[in-house]
Order: structure tokens, then C-alpha cells, then sequence
């Protein structure tokens, strides 16, 4: 355990380093949030919370996607590849909550909620489910070009498509439709059931996904072993 929050710590002040980046990517929700802050006040906020899950996606793709030079390295010297990715994990879902709460602080001072509770819990599901997304689309994806490619092509299609349909479900944000609509239009709680359920499951599939390929480009090789004798 002491090994997986050393590598958190790591990420996190290397992600903090940037602070550049991190203010655009900031930006992003609010960004979405103003757009449609005229209009409807659920419209403003599923987009603020999907401008959300871009941001921290995009975040874990180019950490990901960085730390593939550094953590065979971190191998060689006695960290686990579950340490490695478990540690950046927590630490881009860290990032990513902090976020989430300025963002719904300024939700809740703005809008009148009545239920403020589930707005916030839609935030942290989005949040919990876009850092194991991106890390897994870099893990996938050989560089950031054609990852940010497809994750703007996976949100893109999270706004347009009609989340009644069956194929919806397929999207791993679906979730956040779904409790969105119990915290914004009060439905009942069969929505934020389903959203949670969908939200549990895909975040548990993205990591456990990320976490074979991981292991598997950092396992290590019997030629590159060394022997009791050397």
C-alpha cells in the first residue's frame, strides 16, 4: 500500500506541475456549463458534468500515455504493475473529485437544486468512471493524437444519442444520464439505481481492463532477468 501512494503522490505532483494544462482542462466544464446556462437548468448541468468527465478523461489519457517511458523503469526498481496503476488511478480520481466539488459548489450557489445531494453524486460517478476511461484509451492508443480523437468521438456520441435507446447503455457515461435525470427532473429512484448500477459496472470493467494490459506490457521478460549468480 505504501508503494501505491507513493506513486500517487508522484502523478499528482506531476499533473499539479502543469498548471497550464490543468487550468484549460479546468476551463472545459465551464465552458459546457455557460453554454447552455440560458436554457433549460438540467441542460447546463449534464453538460457541465460531461464537460467534466472530458476533462478528466482527457487528463488520465496524457498521464497514461506519459508514463509509459518512466514505469518500466519503476518495475525494474520493485513496483508492481498494480501499484503503478492502482497509484495513478487514485491519484487522477483525487484530481478529478476536487474538481467535481468546485464545480458543484458553483452548481448549487448558481441553480436552484432540490436535490443538491444527487447532483453531487452524479458528478463524482462521472468522475470515477472518466479517469479508468481515459487511462484505458491511452493504454490502448499509442499516442495522444488519435486517443483525444476518440475520446471526443465517445463524448460526442454521449450528446447525441437518445439515451432511451438499448445501444446507449453501451456508452460507459450512460450512468450519468441516468442519475442526472433523477437529480435534475425528480424522477424516481429507479433511474439512480440503474445509473449507479451501469456506473459501478463499467468503471469496474474499465480498470479491470486497464489493469490487464498493464500487466501485461510491464511483465517481466526471462531474458531480461537477472540470475541468482549475476
Amino acid at each position: 500500500m505504501r508503494k501505491t501512494l507513493i506513486v500517487a503522490e508522484m502523478v499528482a505532483r506531476d499533473l499539479l506541475r502543469r498548471r497550464g494544462a490543468l487550468a484549460l482542462l479546468a476551463f472545459v466544464p465551464l465552458a459546457f456549463y455557460l453554454a447552455r446556462h440560458d436554457e433549460k437548468v438540467g441542460q447546463s448541468i449534464r453538460f457541465a458534468s460531461l464537460g467534466l468527465a472530458f476533462a478528466v478523461s482527457a487528463l488520465a489519457l496524457f498521464s497514461g500515455t506519459a508514463a509509459k517511458g518512466a514505469e518500466p523503469r519503476l518495475r525494474i526498481g520493485g513496483y508492481r504493475p498494480w501499484q503503478l496503476y492502482t497509484g495513478r488511478l487514485l491519484a487522477l480520481i483525487g484530481i478529478g473529485l476536487t474538481l467535481g466539488a468546485a464545480y458543484w459548489v458553483i452548481i448549487a450557489v448558481d441553480q436552484d437544486l432540490r436535490r443538491p445531494a444527487a447532483v453531487g453524486l452524479m458528478i463524482a460517478v462521472t468522475v470515477v468512471v472518466a479517469a479508468p476511461l481515459g487511462l484505458l484509451i491511452g493504454a490502448v492508443v499509442p499516442r495522444d493524437l488519435e486517443g483525444t480523437l476518440l475520446l471526443i468521438t465517445m463524448v460526442g456520441l454521449q450528446f447525441l444519442m437518445d439515451p432511451a435507446k438499448s445501444s446507449a447503455k453501451l456508452l460507459p457515461l450512460w450512468s450519468n444520464r441516468e442519475i442526472g435525470t433523477y437529480a435534475i427532473d425528480l424522477t424516481d429512484a429507479g433511474y439512480l439505481q440503474r445509473g449507479l448500477a451501469h456506473g459501478a459496472a463499467c468503471a469496474l470493467l474499465l480498470v479491470g481492463l486497464t489493469a490487464a494490459l498493464t500487466a501485461v506490457r510491464l511483465r517481466r521478460r526471462r531474458h531480461m532477468r537477472l540470475s541468482p549468480a549475476a
